[in-house]
């Protein structure tokens, strides 16, 4: 499988020692990130925004009873971040030789599935991203992480997600697809929201519409460069308490990045600072050309215990 390797996107500024310079003493400036809004002591973040009372308002949105897969197919042609790849080997039951069982004949297959979960539809939990090693609510790396899975943030913990989903098309203010680079920020996410006619508030997961999975559906690799949330878009988003942001590219921010001497700053934005759930890959075509804009928004993530992230297919119901 062709993966690209970003490299050049990951050392940005660091090839200069005051560039260097400068991110550590950004580092320290920004020890405010925590605690948590949430308590010292949360593991969730945004999730404690989730309740009984925001799930049943959602479930009173589905009227047609239509549903949308939001998880692409993962498999081992889909572009990945590198070094991650995909395999599956299916094997017969029993010893292997495929000699039927019993009386009746029985025969079946199993499987063995080699893959990083970072692949494909995912979400991002908050032990994947974090600042100088220290990751969502100042907790240290060596506090959680282990060769064999974190002992904290594991995506196993994650508590179903059943709420309000928003889509915002931003196809509709940039064209289709959007162009890459173009940030969205809280003027773009307002003016968006308002041409929905929505209102995002705690509780909703929030998900971009750019047509770039579908302008780049026979890519065998990952584009450099894409259209994406901003730092302040994040930030606004996260202070009216949604609880996860997603989008149909694979970083959700945008790249080039906004400071290039601040790699991947919307994901710590996301994760690190605010506790937000990050939803790569989403397949979103279907619910754009309906013209849908809030929806029931659900997801289980796999319960695979000590996981940095997850393979998914959330659904959306109208």
């Amino acid at each position: 499988m062709k993966r690209l390797m970003i490299a050049g996107l990951l050392v940005l500024g660091a090839c200069q020692s005051a560039q260097g310079d400068e991110l550590a003493a950004d580092v320290a400036a920004d020890e405010s990130w925590y605690p948590s809004r949430y308590g010292p002591d949360d593991r969730l973040g945004a999730l404690n925004n989730l309740s009984p009372e925001k799930t049943a308002a959602a479930a009173r949105l589905v009227t047609t009873g239509k549903t949308y897969s939001l998880g692409m197919v993962t498999g081992r042609d889909t572009p990945a971040y590198g070094p991650r790849e995909y395999d599956v080997t299916v094997l017969q039951l029993s010893d292997g030789s495929g000699t039927p069982l019993g009386e009746n004949k029985a025969t079946g297959n199993d499987d063995i599935v080699d893959v990083w979960v970072g692949i494909g539809s995912q979400i991002d939990g908050l032990g994947h991203m974090g600042i100088n090693h220290q990751y969502y609510n100042g907790v240290p790396v060596a506090d959680f992480v282990t060769p064999s899975g974190l002992t904290q943030f594991g995506t196993h913990l994650l508590p179903p997600i059943a709420t309000r989903g928003i889509l915002l098309d931003m196809t509709r203010a940039f064209g289709d697809p959007v162009a890459p680079g173009t940030a969205f920020n809280r003027a773009e996410i307002e003016a968006a929201a308002k041409s929905a006619g929505v209102t995002i508030g705690t509780g909703d997961v929030v998900i971009f519409h750019t047509g770039t999975m579908t302008a780049q559906a026979d890519a065998a690799e990952l584009s450099p460069a894409e259209p994406g949330i901003g730092v302040d878009g994040i930030q606004y988003l996260a202070d009216l308490g949604v609880v996860a942001i997603g989008s149909d590219t694979w970083a959700v921010e945008v790249i080039p990045f906004e400071n290039e001497a601040r790699p991947f700053d919307g994901h710590l934005t996301m994760l690190a600072k605010n506790g937000v759930y990050i939803l790569e890959n989403m397949v979103t075509d279907e619910l754009a050309a309906d013209g849908a804009t809030e929806f029931f928004f659900t997801l289980g993530a796999p319960r695979l215990e000590g996981t940095v992230q997850a393979i998914i297919n959330p659904v959306a119901i109208r």
